[in-house]
């Protein structure tokens, strides 16, 4: 090789290190889909802060940072933007307690327990959230707060009823001598202290003065199903 094409071979093997591959071009649907998780994230978020009434589109349209218009494309109006936020991630815990529900059903057979139920139902979400990191945990929150409306129990009926109604279902086999009025009564409890774990709004922090932490998922999983197995069985008494 001539001192010359050595001079030109080198020279291309450095123009070719020195030029970063260019990245494949993503298709619009790759885009579409992107800045949709986008929008919904950014909603999400806000949404678990100021609920339905305390959020714009412009705000969601800053957070991500495109034009109101362009969340036109994408959603009719504010509504279907909360609706489409609530879905996203309601049918993956749904299905998850769903099924831990009928698996712990099949292995307590004709002997189910409150606490065996409960757990199926409790800890399985705790571990969604708590293990999804922060999108699931702003998810936790928004459920926290928009269960209280009007809007959000609508959601609420929609989405979760199928797995609250198994929940039921199995209580009322390991509680046969309870009325049904009690049980649901006792559910009612349930979703209340549901709601305020998942709130997080830190103040078990403040009345504990640090010794117990809101987003101490573990910690609440540990305790609360033993905790409101009790409540149910003292309802009988």
């Amino acid at each position: 090789m001539t001192g010359q094409s050595r001079k030109n071979t080198d020279g291309a093997r450095a123009k070719a290190v020195s030029q970063p591959r260019r990245r494949a071009r993503r298709s619009k649907a790759e885009q579409r889909a992107e800045t949709l998780e986008q929008i919904l994230d950014a909603a999400e978020y806000l949404f678990s802060r100021h609920g339905l009434h305390g959020v714009t589109l412009r705000d969601v349209g800053k957070r991500v940072g495109i034009h109101t218009t362009l969340l036109h494309y994408y959603f009719d109006d504010k509504k279907h933007l909360f609706e489409a936020v609530f879905a996203r991630r309601a049918a993956v815990t749904s299905e998850r307690r769903m099924t831990a529900l009928s698996e712990y059903e099949a292995q307590a057979g004709d002997t189910p327990t409150v606490e065996g139920a409960l757990r199926a139902f409790l800890d399985t979400d705790l571990d969604l959230y708590f293990e999804g990191g922060e999108a699931w945990m702003n998810y936790a929150s928004f459920c926290a707060r928009v269960s209280n409306t009007p809007e959000g129990a609508e959601l609420m009926d929609a989405h979760f009823d199928p797995v609250v109604l198994k929940l039921v279902g199995i209580l009322k086999r390991a509680l046969p001598d309870h009325s049904e009025e009690d049980i649901f009564w006792g559910y009612h409890f349930v979703t209340g202290a549901l709601m305020t774990t998942l709130a997080r709004t830190g103040r078990i922090d403040r009345l504990s003065d640090g010794v117990c932490h809101a987003d101490d998922f573990p910690a609440i999983k540990h305790r609360i199903s033993d905790f409101l197995a009790a409540g149910f069985i003292a309802l009988k008494q």
